[in-house]
């Protein structure tokens, strides 16, 4: 099965990763008629993981590259789920959350980094509403986690 959203990831040359094993007691994702209700995803792909508060300990852009690598493990588990990214007919919600410094206010701008890589790759179907929160610590000391409510065809 072709899946135009794969061909988009290699012009950009990005791959999606191995679906990602959960971390805790939980799913990755769980289907509720036509939407899938993904879990937090880290910023980890093997070896490479963005761990750290953002800016003290991590820069904005690394940690909107973490951003970003969650995305492409997010989308795999969708891929996983339904068969091919091309069945997804909406990004409906993105709630990011930022492992913070005290002092800093920037959340929207890490988060970015997974919102305009979604809209890149789904055009007009990755608009979605977006929460970008600060922490004061998130989960094995990531710099950033991401959550999402996607609609998929039938």
């Amino acid at each position: 099965m072709s899946d135009s959203i794969l061909d988009k990831l290699a012009s950009l040359g990005l791959a999606l990763p191995a679906v990602p094993a959960p971390v805790a007691a939980y799913v990755n994702c769980v289907r509720s008629g036509n939407l899938l209700f993904l879990s937090g995803g880290l910023p980890i792909d093997g070896e490479k993981k963005v761990i750290g508060k953002v800016p003290s300990e991590v820069s904005i852009e690394e940690a909107r590259e973490g951003a970003r690598m969650i995305i492409l493990n997010r989308l795999a588990v969708i891929r996983d789920a339904i068969g091919s990214l091309d069945k997804v007919k909406q990004i409906v919600a993105l709630n990011g959350f930022v492992n913070s410094a005290p002092d800093f206010f920037g959340h929207p701008q890490v988060i970015n980094g997974a919102s305009e890589l979604l809209v890149e790759l789904f055009g007009d179907k990755g608009k979605h509403s977006r929460t970008a929160l600060g922490a004061a610590a998130l989960p094995l000391n990531v710099a950033v986690e991401i959550n999402l409510i996607v609609e998929v065809e039938d």
